[in-house]
């Protein structure tokens, strides 16, 4: 059977992306200034926006002076805020990561950007392979997930090395919707990535802004203390279809 965890939340929660996410403080004042500091020039690149949940990274890229912006997003009430937002910018695509990129060409990316997405994927393999495919030769791959620290610290498992399903509730405007992701250990974030013909080049760790700070605070002292995030930059260095 698919995979499709949090299908039905993001399918809620998507009006609450597209109203929110520009300036919602851990979207706008610590995970996109993590993401950002990775990213190369991006004028005339060919990006993959794996994962473009109401469409942020998708127009920025656009601003950027992409070549060619391609987003994909398995909720199709994210696909519908992307399109929105950025018109006939993009090729914007209803697409699940657990299944092949089909609507890609082999070695047509130059950057892949997936924020805050992979979590929800309890096996890597399949997205690491065609991520692959679809990079050019020494392409980029350039992801954020949730830190292995804070999901064993703050859902007090027994144990690290587990790769295993939590949930969790947000709260929203319209009530609590409750939200399902994998938390496994750093090795098996790290691990897909050897076996798949990648190399990373940067991972980092960074520290809530200024603005986060003046925004929430008390939230801002304790990530300075238990970081949320995991930030990583990739190079593919093997092309697996050889």
């Amino acid at each position: 059977m698919k995979d499709l965890i949090s299908f039905d939340a993001y399918e809620q929660l998507a009006i609450h992306y597209a109203r929110n996410v520009d300036a919602e403080p851990f979207n706008a004042h610590y995970e996109r200034p993590g993401t950002l500091s990775l990213l190369p020039d991006i004028e005339g690149k060919h990006v993959l926006d794996a994962g473009c949940g109401a469409g942020w990274y998708t127009e920025w890229f656009i601003k950027q002076s992409a070549a060619k912006v391609t987003s994909i997003d398995f909720s199709p009430n994210m696909v519908k805020y992307t399109k929105k937002r950025v018109g006939e910018r993009a090729e914007v695509f209803q697409s699940d990561l657990n299944d092949p990129l089909d609507m890609i060409d082999d070695h047509s990316m130059d950057l892949i950007v997936s924020p805050l997405t992979l979590h929800y994927l309890k096996n890597w393999e399949l997205p690491m392979r065609e991520f692959n495919r679809i990079l050019k030769d020494k392409g980029r791959f350039i992801f954020s997930v949730h830190h292995p620290f804070m999901d064993y610290v703050e859902f007090d498992r027994d144990n690290y090395f587990a790769t295993e399903l939590l949930t969790d509730e947000w709260d929203t405007p319209d009530g609590k919707v409750e939200v399902q992701f994998y938390r496994r250990p750093l090795n098996e974030i790290l691990k897909p990535l050897h076996l798949n013909g990648f190399v990373i080049e940067k991972l980092i760790e960074p520290m809530p802004t200024d603005e986060f700070k003046h925004a929430i605070p008390e939230k801002y002292e304790k990530l300075t203390k238990k970081p949320q995030f995991l930030f990583i930059r990739a190079q593919k260095t093997t092309d697996l279809n050889i």
